[in-house]
């Protein structure tokens, strides 16, 4: 085989690990089965297997105010705030724009705040980060066919 073709076949074996070891994207917490390294991000995986949405919240919450700088925490912290009992949704959409702000790129966010944005009845913008979704996820991903049903779903009740 030619250097260019082992170079290809190298490329596609390593991009799953690449994948993973970037993170960040709305694995929050084993999803994959590996366990999650972040003890933050742990909390939150067990308080959401629980559907404890206050304590996922109130973890979040002390880790965006420790690491503001983190788009992981913000993006969790409005997940937590979302699902909870009387979501503050300025608050959701604050937190999943500055999780996007920090890295645009964010799959996890992109995905949440399109449904943050079903909620409220704002198709056309769910419909926009259904489209960076398409474009960040080459090859398809869980975040874009998620919000992808759920734009289904929802058009039909329009």
């Amino acid at each position: 085989m030619s250097m260019r073709i082992h170079s290809l076949i190298f490329a596609v074996l390593l991009i799953p690990g690449i994948a993973g070891a970037a993170g960040g994207d709305g694995d929050e917490g084993g999803a994959s089965g590996v366990a999650p390294k972040d003890p933050v991000i742990a909390a939150f995986a067990s308080a959401k297997a629980e559907k404890d949405w206050v304590r996922a919240a109130a973890v979040t919450r002390e880790a965006v105010s420790r690491k503001p700088n983190n788009a992981d925490y913000h993006n969790l912290y409005a997940f937590a705030l979302r699902k909870g009992p009387n979501a503050d949704m300025d608050l959701v959409f604050k937190h999943y724009r500055e999780a996007l702000r920090l890295n645009p790129e964010h799959r996890g966010a992109h995905e949440y705040i399109g449904e943050a944005y079903l909620i409220v009845g704002d198709l056309p913008k769910a419909q926009e980060h259904l489209a960076v979704l398409d474009r960040l996820c080459l090859f398809g991903c869980d975040e874009y066919d998620d919000l992808k049903k759920a734009v289904a779903a929802y058009e039909p009740k329009r």
